[in-house]
């Protein structure tokens, strides 16, 4: 009897990770379940073990593999010139606008809008990971919470479904930029530009952002209202 309880319990375990797994957002839940595979693969080894079933040098070796999986984060941390060199090879230019609601991404080179949702009932979830349906949900979520990520995200919405409509509800606010509250930073990351940015950069990135995002080339009022908003600042 206390095995078979011990058991059920084991199981009732599992589930609940792997269920909490299932609600992790997709780019999360790989890595969940890898972690979900590792524990079960422990509990096995130590029954295993504790049974007599298993000589204790593949537990040995298995409690070697667990903890090389879980240090190996600290050791690529170890070696900052490894890190450097992989976050060079994947790095491109992008302009970050963020909101209470969103923070998204523009590819200088492609023009092409990504995100992430940063509070909701899809916080974490990438723009591009989400469906349709589950946009039209985000943004009467943002509608209803912060107007600014509601603009935001009927610009996304706008590229990645284009001719699809307006997903905005009647009466909702059609403000074009938030008034005043930026800060050199936030400017800096609209415009896609290091702190060392001279007068002559801000110019040029402003001129490329706008030619991309500008609402008569089918860009977002919003997004355009900001990248004007950030260049008259940082040369105001």
């Amino acid at each position: 009897m206390p095995r078979l309880i011990l058991l059920l319990a084991i199981a009732a375990v599992v589930y609940i990770l792997y269920q909490r797994a299932r609600r992790q957002p997709p780019h999360k839940r790989r890595a969940e379940y890898i972690k979900l595979g590792v524990i079960v693969a422990v509990i096995v080894v130590i029954g295993l073990t504790v049974t007599g079933r298993m000589h204790w040098i593949g537990a040995a070796l298995t409690g070697l593999l667990v903890a090389f999986r879980q240090l190996a984060p600290i050791l690529v941390r170890l070696f900052p010139m490894l890190s450097s060199l992989r976050s060079q090879a994947g790095a491109q230019q992008q302009s970050t606008v963020e909101t209470a609601c969103l923070r998204v991404h523009m590819d200088h080179s492609s023009g092409k809008l990504s995100g992430e949702v940063l509070s909701g009932p899809y916080k974490d979830w990438f723009l591009d990971e989400m469906d349709r349906a589950q946009l039209d949900e985000l943004m009467q979520y943002c509608q209803r919470e912060d107007s600014d990520s509601a603009q935001l995200l009927a610009g996304y919405m706008e590229q990645r479904f284009p001719g699809a409509g307006s997903s905005e509800q009647p009466g909702a606010d059609t403000r074009t930029a938030s008034p005043g509250g930026m800060t050199r930073k936030e400017a800096l990351a609209i415009l896609g530009l290091g702190d060392d940015a001279s007068d002559e950069d801000i110019t040029a990135a402003h001129r490329s952002l706008i030619q991309k995002l500008h609402p008569d080339r089918g860009g977002s009022d919003y997004l355009a209202a900001r990248i004007n908003e950030a260049k008259d600042f940082l040369l105001g």
